[in-house]
């Protein structure tokens, strides 16, 4: 680029001064040869922008171990990233493209010390989620020890699972991501046959990127390290059993036999195989409803559904946003309409869990009081409403005290006049959510409610919870 006469008269800003001496290298003091060949690009740079923003570079250029390289060599990190990380220091701006280029740079940024940037990446990593990348977003939160990335991730793997599975990705996962997919309790799929399957086609993967035989079941047992022990082949039955895993060279006969007789017969006298799995539970699966693709995680059955000819939450714009709420207008509600109305309950019956939630025991093993009785509603008031616009999970929480000891039917947490408490919700649906501005004091019955109590930063997005629904005597 030609450099153009009293060019700084025209930049109003800072950072179009350092946009124009990044692109025209005017004035730099230092190079980096960037990446490995044939990829390898040379970049100019200047130690005062580096240093002032960074320290480690400040360490590179004027610390008492300074570098004495010209270019200085940096192999570990693409040309790419280290681009977009001299535009982020340079300019304050950065743009993020693509997922690999966010995994790229948040690890550049991560080694040169620029948390801002780091939180952008991850930000982004998290928008861009998907049953694709999942797992891999999940490695690599690992790795840089970025947990709440990681709970995203799971998330994502536990709630779709059979596409996760189904995914040529799913192939290059590291053994790690595939025993921690293993250990989970909660999995969308219908039957352990897809665990297996996935496992199996990860093992012929695996056996061709070793260079060994991918037919052979010792070739394929020796690369999945205790996989098969987190199988629950006892939760399937006998023809799916024999037609499937049975018949896969990644068990020996002897081995599928006696799994199979241990299928077939409680208090079978063969014994399982060494290290393989005893448990005939399935895997607790969320539900869908059947007008449209949210999921409801299984805690949210606690609370009834009932439809309402004008819904709280009213749909917005044509984005048909389903209204799952806890809110009857204080009528009773039976066990009848319960079954009629709410899938998620009828799941959690299945699981053995009563889904009539007003007939809730007295106590638990915990020693957990839980009271019986008519259950009540703090409605809260809207005093205004706005809309906030979800892109792809949404987090909402309030706090509140009350007067009277109560117990939160929907989450079994008795509470305590002395004590605040906070209940939240996950929305898993994108789109535009009334949130709304609501009174902070509410009396339901003779209890009296104080909402935005205690720590009130813990409160997102409070307006979206617009009921509390409780017993008591």
């Amino acid at each position: 680029m030609s450099l153009i006469c009293d060019w700084q008269t025209s930049k109003q800003k800072l950072s179009e001064r350092g946009q124009y001496l990044l692109e025209t290298g005017q004035w730099s003091d230092c190079k980096f040869i960037v990446g490995q060949e044939p990829q390898q690009q040379t970049l100019n740079g200047h130690k005062l922008f580096l240093a002032m923003s960074s320290p480690v570079f400040e360490a590179m250029f004027f610390g008492g171990m300074a570098e004495k390289n010209d270019p200085i060599p940096i192999k570990d990190v693409q040309p790419e990233a280290f681009k977009a990380l001299l535009e982020y220091i340079y300019t304050d701006k950065v743009e993020l493209g693509s997922f690999e280029l966010a995994c790229e740079l948040c690890y550049c940024a991560k080694k040169y010390m620029l948390p801002c940037l780091v939180e952008e990446c991850t930000k982004y990593l998290w928008s861009d989620l998907s049953p694709k990348k999942a797992c891999r977003a999940y490695e690599f939160a690992q790795l840089f020890e970025e947990p709440v990335l990681m709970d995203k991730c799971l998330q994502i793997i536990r709630t779709k699972t059979d596409e996760v599975l189904k995914e040529s990705s799913w192939e290059d996962v590291e053994l790690g991501t595939l025993l921690k997919v293993l250990e989970q309790d909660d999995l969308q799929i219908n039957s352990e046959i897809e665990l297996f399957t996935g496992v199996e086609r990860w093992a012929k993967a695996e056996c061709s990127r070793k260079s060994l035989d991918p037919t052979n079941g010792k070739s394929l047992k020796s690369v999945i390290g205790n996989a098969l022990s987190k199988i629950r082949f006892l939760s399937l039955i006998p023809q799916d059993f024999a037609e499937g895993p049975g018949m896969s060279p990644l068990l020996t006969k002897d081995e599928a036999f006696a799994i199979l007789m241990n299928i077939l017969c409680t208090g079978n006298k063969t014994p399982m195989p060494e290290g393989f799995c005893t448990n005939s539970n399935s895997r607790g699966k969320l539900v869908k409803t059947q007008t449209t693709n949210t999921v409801f995680p299984p805690v949210l059955s606690f609370i009834g559904v009932k439809s309402l000819k004008s819904p709280l939450f009213t749909p917005y714009g044509q984005l048909n946003i389903p209204v799952r709420t806890g809110l009857f207008n204080g009528d009773a509600v039976s066990s009848s309409t319960l079954r009629e109305t709410s899938p998620v309950l009828e799941e959690r019956h299945e699981l053995g869990i009563n889904k009539d939630s007003g007939n809730l025991p007295n106590s638990s093993s915990a020693g957990m009081v839980v009271r019986e009785g008519p259950k009540y509603y703090c409605l809260r008031t809207v005093v205004q409403q706005t809309d906030c616009l979800n892109t792809n999970v949404l987090d909402c929480s309030v706090t509140f005290s009350v007067d009277k000891n109560i117990c939160v039917v929907g989450v079994q947490v008795p509470t305590q006049i002395a004590a605040v408490y906070r209940v939240g919700v996950v929305f898993n649906k994108a789109g535009w959510y009334p949130v709304g501005v609501c009174a902070q004091n509410m009396s339901c019955d003779s209890v009296f409610f104080s909402f935005g109590v205690g720590n009130s930063a813990h409160a997102i997005r409070d307006g979206l919870i617009r009921s509390i629904v409780f017993t008591y005597h």
